[in-house]
C-alpha cells in the first residue's frame, strides 16, 4: 500500500510540475504530453513494474503476496488483476453514473437549470467515455481475467508481469479523465471529433487524449495475453472444441482488442501531434482531411462494441445451461457466430457516417455488411431459446441476470436495423433514437451481462454467497428502471430531439421528466448492488466450491482459488456442458 501512495503522489507531482516549468519551453500541451509520458513511467515503476522488470531479466518467478494490501500493488496473480479490474470498473461505473444523473436532473425540465452549454458538454463527454470504459474492461478485463485461466485448467496468464501491466496502465489513464473538468473541459463527445478536438487551447482536450492512448495499450497488452493463455496453456484432453463458451468469447474479444485498437490509438496520437506539433493530418486548410479520422475512429470504435458485447454474450451462454441443466445448444455454431462477428466487425465501420458526405458508393456494401452481422448474432438467441426448451430452469439471480440481458439485446439489435440502412439512418441519425439503441446495446447488454457473469462467480472469487434476495431486487429494479428510461428515447428520438444537446421544447417536459425519475431507480439499483456485496463480503454465507453445480473447470478448483489455482494439473475428459453426465475432470 506504501508503494501505491508513493507512486501515485510522485506520478501527481511530477506530472504538476512538468506541465508547470516546460509550458514556457515547449508550450502548453507539449509540456502536458511529455510531462504525462515522464509520470506514467515513474508511476509505473514505482508501483512494482520496475522490481517485475529486474525479477524477469534475473529469471525469477514473481513472488507471491499475501493480504489485502496485493490488490494496491504490482502482482501478478490473474485472480488478483481480475478483482483490480472489477473494482476500478466500479469506481469509473459510480462516476460515470454521477455524470448521467446529472444530465438527467437538467433535462428533466425544458431551457437550462443548472449547467452552461460548456459544462453540459463536458458532463456528455466524460458520462460517455466513463461508461465506455466500463463495458471494455469489466467483463473482459475483470471477469475474464479471474475465470479464463481457471477455465483453462491454467496456473496463471501466458504473462503475468505483462497483465499486470495491461491494469497499472488503467489508474492514470482514469485520473486523466477526472481532472479534465478543471483544465478547460470537453467539447467534441466521447468519440473526440476533429477538427472540434484539434482546436482550442483547453489542456482537458489533450489529457483526455492520452488517457484514450493509454487504455488502448492497456488494452492490446490484454488482448495478446488471452490469445497466447488460450493457445498455449490449455489442460490436457481440452481440444478447441471443448474450450468453454465464455473463454471463447474472451478469445474472439481479444482478436478485435490486437487488430483494432492500434488504428485507434494512432488516431489519437495524430490529433494529439495537430494540437502539439502543428501538423495537417485533420486540417482541411492545410491539406489535412477530417473525414480520416472518422474512418480511423470507427474502424476500431464499431469492432469495439463487440470488444462490450462479446464477453456477455458468452457469460450468458455460460449461466443458461448452468441453470437450464441442459447442454448448451448449438455449441459449434455459437463457437463460429462468434468467430464470424469478429470478421464481419471490420466490414461495417462506415454505417456510422452514412451522413457525413462520404462516397456515395461506400453506402450500399457498408448496408449490406452490417445487415449480415446480424445473421451470427441472431445465433445467440437460438442458442439461449434452444438451451431453455424443456429445460429444468432454476430462477436464481444470475439467470433473471442472463434472461433480462437477453430481452435488452434484442430490442437493441431489432432497433440497430433501421440505423444500419442508410435511407432510415439519414432521419434518425444524430437523435435520441441513436442514444437508445447504443444504451440498449451497451447498458442493456455489457452492463447486465457484467451483473450476470458476477452474481454467476462471486462465490467462486469470494467463496461467499450473495444474498439471493437482494440480488433479485436489485436486477429486478434496474431492469424497470433501465426500460423506463430508455424506451420514452425511442419515441422522443423520431420526434426530432437531438442527442448532445441540453435544451428542447417545453411539450417534451413530461417525457424527459419521466425519464429522469427512472433514473434514480437505476441508481438505486446500482447503491443495491454495492451493499449486497460489501455485506455478503463481510458476513455472507460460505458458498462451497461448486454451488451452482456447474461443469467447467473453474469450479473444480477450491473457492477462492489459490496461488497456482489446482492443487493437480486438471485433464478434461468430457464436454463442458455435459449435464447428467459424470466427470468433467480426472
Amino acid at each position: 500500500m506504501t508503494e501505491f501512495f508513493a507512486a501515485l503522489v510522485s506520478g501527481i507531482a511530477l506530472f504538476g510540475l512538468g506541465s508547470y516549468f516546460l509550458a514556457g519551453v515547449l508550450g502548453a500541451q507539449a509540456a502536458c504530453v511529455v510531462s504525462y509520458l515522464a509520470a506514467l513511467l515513474a508511476f509505473l515503476g514505482l508501483i512494482g513494474g520496475g522490481k517485475a522488470l529486474r525479477s524477469y531479466a534475473r529469471g525469477a518467478e514473481p513472488a507471491e503476496k499475501h493480504g489485502a494490501a496485493r490488490y494496491l500493488s504490482f502482482d501478478v496473480d490473474h485472480k488478483v488483476v481480475g478483482v483490480q479490474y472489477i473494482a476500478a470498473a466500479m469506481v469509473v461505473f459510480m462516476f460515470g453514473g454521477v455524470m448521467a444523473l446529472i444530465m438527467r436532473l437538467e433535462l428533466a425540465h425544458h431551457g437550462l437549470q443548472y449547467l452552461t452549454l460548456q459544462q453540459y458538454n463536458t458532463t456528455m463527454s466524460l458520462h460517455g467515455i466513463s461508461m465506455v470504459i466500463v463495458a471494455l474492461i469489466a467483463t473482459a478485463g475483470g471477469i475474464g481475467n479471474f475465470v479464463v485461466p481457471l477455465q483453462l485448467g491454467a496456473r496463471d496468464m501466458a504473462f503475468p508481469r505483462l497483465n499486470a501491466l495491461s491494469f497499472w496502465l488503467l489508474p492514470p489513464a482514469i485520473l486523466m479523465l477526472l481532472a479534465t473538468p478543471f483544465l478547460g473541459g470537453l467539447d467534441f463527445g466521447w468519440a473526440a471529433y476533429a477538427p472540434l478536438s484539434t482546436q482550442g487551447a483547453s489542456l482537458g482536450k489533450q489529457m483526455f487524449l492520452l488517457a484514450f492512448v493509454t487504455a488502448g495499450f492497456s488494452s492490446i497488452f490484454g488482448g495478446v495475453n488471452f490469445v497466447a493463455t488460450a493457445i498455449t496453456m490449455r489442460a490436457k484432453g481440452m481440444t478447441w472444441m471443448k474450450v468453454p463458451i465464455f473463454t471463447w468469447s474472451i478469445i474472439c474479444t481479444a482478436v478485435i482488442q490486437i487488430m483494432g485498437t492500434s488504428v485507434v490509438a494512432a488516431s489519437m496520437i495524430m490529433v494529439t501531434f495537430d494540437r502539439m506539433l502543428h501538423t495537417s493530418f485533420f486540417d482541411p486548410s492545410l491539406g489535412g482531411n477530417v473525414l480520416l479520422y472518422q474512418h480511423l475512429f470507427w474502424f476500431y470504435s464499431h469492432p469495439a462494441v463487440y470488444i462490450m458485447i462479446l464477453p456477455a454474450l458468452g457469460a450468458a451462454l455460460e449461466i443458461v445451461p448452468t441453470f437450464s441443466r441442459k447442454p448448451l445448444f448449438g455449441y459449434p455454431l455459437a463457437v463460429g457466430s462468434l468467430i464470424s462477428i469478429v470478421i464481419l466487425s471490420f466490414v461495417v465501420w462506415a454505417h456510422h457516417m452514412f451522413t457525413s458526405g462520404m462516397w456515395a458508393l461506400l453506402k450500399m456494401p457498408f448496408m449490406i455488411n452490417t445487415e449480415l452481422i446480424s445473421i451470427p448474432t441472431g445465433m445467440f438467441f437460438l442458442a439461449v431459446l434452444g438451451t431453455l426448451w424443456r429445460g429444468k430452469i432454476r430462477l436464481d439471480a444470475p439467470m433473471i441476470w442472463a434472461l433480462m440481458e437477453t430481452a435488452n439485446i434484442l430490442i437493441g439489435g431489432l432497433t440497430g436495423i433501421p440505423l444500419a440502412d442508410a435511407p432510415t439512418d439519414f432521419h434518425l441519425h444524430d437523435t435520441w433514437f441513436v442514444v437508445a439503441h447504443f444504451h440498449y446495446t451497451i447498458m442493456g447488454g455489457a452492463v447486465f451481462g457484467f451483473f450476470a457473469a458476477f452474481s454467476y462467480w462471486f462465490p467462486k472469487m469470494s467463496g461467499k454467497k450473495l444474498n439471493a434476495a437482494l440480488a433479485k431486487t436489485q436486477a429486478a429494479l434496474m431492469f424497470v428502471g433501465f426500460n423506463c428510461l430508455f424506451i420514452p428515447l425511442f419515441w422522443l428520438g423520431t420526434h426530432g430531439m437531438r442527442r448532445r444537446v441540453a435544451d428542447f421544447p417545453a411539450w417534451m417536459d413530461p417525457i424527459q421528466t419521466f425519464a429522469s425519475l427512472s433514473a434514480v431507480i437505476v441508481a438505486t439499483s446500482v447503491l443495491l448492488f454495492l451493499y449486497n456485496v460489501i455485506t455478503s463480503l463481510l458476513r455472507g454465507e460460505p458458498a462451497g466450491d461448486n454451488p451452482w453445480e456447474a461443469k467447467t473447470l473453474e469450479w473444480k478448483a477450491p473457492s477462492p482459488p489459490p496461488h497456482g489455482n489446482f492443487k493437480t494439473p486438471p485433464a478434461v475428459t468430457e464436454d463442458p456442458y455435459d449435464y447428467g453426465v459424470p466427470a468433467v475432470v480426472s
